[in-house]
Parts: structure tokens; sequence; C-alpha cells
């Protein structure tokens, strides 16, 4: 939701930095060296290093922005787009799995909601984008991207919130995550319903 309003305010400074790297630096090897900071992040909460790991987490956030506009600039592949979220997902949930390897006792229930809660957003975005390019949907509300990027109420800027608030104050994780799980079923069932009006009843691939 809150994506929109956020683009404006940090792709110019991106693209400025893009601008610099690109003749120099592939946008994989951001993407890669992003995925790098963010197991490290992983790392660092897991030992309860939760600042320091917030730090590196925030790394792993400007090198994923910095990707993209890197692509933009050097020529955006399929190969690209597909390690961009398939990375993504595999920090967000990494982050989730390491708060309850922190602190099993008070955060185990709830990170296992919140990653449940993740499997529902991932999956109504990555279906929908599968079906949208099949019958040649594209938007570009959010920029150009090589995924049709499916909005709701929980967005890259929630989830990146979502975690620095969990990261500054480790012991509201579970009321947190309790809440952005809920937040999360509101987007995925927001997807559903929009899916079915934009898909419709036609056949595949029609």
């Amino acid at each position: 939701m809150l994506d929109r309003f956020a683009r404006p305010l940090i792709d110019p400074p991106l693209d400025r930095l893009a601008a610099r790297l690109a003749p120099r630096v592939a946008a994989d090897e951001v993407t890669l060296v992003g995925f790098a900071l963010g197991l490290v992040a992983m790392a660092l909460i897991m030992l309860g290093l939760h600042l320091p790991g917030l730090a590196f987490l925030l790394l792993n956030r400007l090198a994923d922005g910095l990707d993209g506009a890197i692509a933009r600039r050097n020529g955006i592949t399929d190969l690209g787009g597909y390690l961009d979220i398939t990375l993504d997902l595999i920090v967000y949930s990494g982050l989730v799995f390491a708060m309850a390897v922190a602190d099993p006792a008070a955060n185990a229930l709830a990170a296992a909601f919140l990653v449940f809660s993740f499997m529902g957003t991932g999956a109504s975005f990555l279906a929908f984008a599968i079906m949208a390019a099949r019958r040649g949907l594209e938007s570009r509300e959010r920029g150009t991207k090589s995924l049709y990027f499916l909005g709701g109420l929980a967005e890259g800027t929630e989830t990146i919130l979502f975690f620095v608030l969990a990261l500054l104050w480790p012991a509201a994780f579970a009321g947190l995550a309790w809440a952005f799980g809920l937040v999360c079923w509101v987007t995925t069932a927001s997807r559903i319903l929009m899916a079915r009006q934009l898909l419709g009843d036609r056949p595949a691939g029609g």
C-alpha cells in the first residue's frame, strides 16, 4: 500500500547511484551481494545481535533497490527478475526464522504463523504474475518490472517497516508478527479477489 508513496522518494537517489555503477557492475551481482548481506543479518539475529542485524538488513534492502535501478539501465532480464524475487522471499522468511531461533519460547509460534502468512502473500503474488504474463498483462504503477506487481495492504515498504520495528524492539516481535500476519492474510484475500476480477472466466491463455 505504501510502495506507491515510497518510490518517488527512494527512486531518484537510487537512479543517481545506479548511473555511476551500471557501467561497471551487473544487476545480478548486486542481487547476490544483497542476498549475502541478508544471510549475515539472519546470522546476527540468531545470535541475539538485533541492531547489527538491522544494519545488514538495511544494506540488503539498499542492494535490492539498487539492482533494479541498474537493471533498468543495462537491461531487465528474466534471470534477474527470478533471482530478485526468489532471494527476497528467502531473506524475508529467513529473518522470521532467525527471530524464532533467537528466542524460541517467546517467538516460535508467532514466527510460524508469519511464515504461513508469507506463503499466502507470496503464492497470490507469483501465481497472478504467471497468469498475467500468459495473457500479456502489464502494469507500470510500480515502475518497470520483470513481473506484474499485484499490490495489496502488505507490500515491500510495510514488510521493511515491520522488520525495523521488530529489530528495534525484539520483545515486541510476537505481537508484531501476529498483527502483520493478519495484514498479510488481508492482502492475500484482496489479491485473490483482484485476480478474479482481472482474469475473469476466460479460458487459460485466452
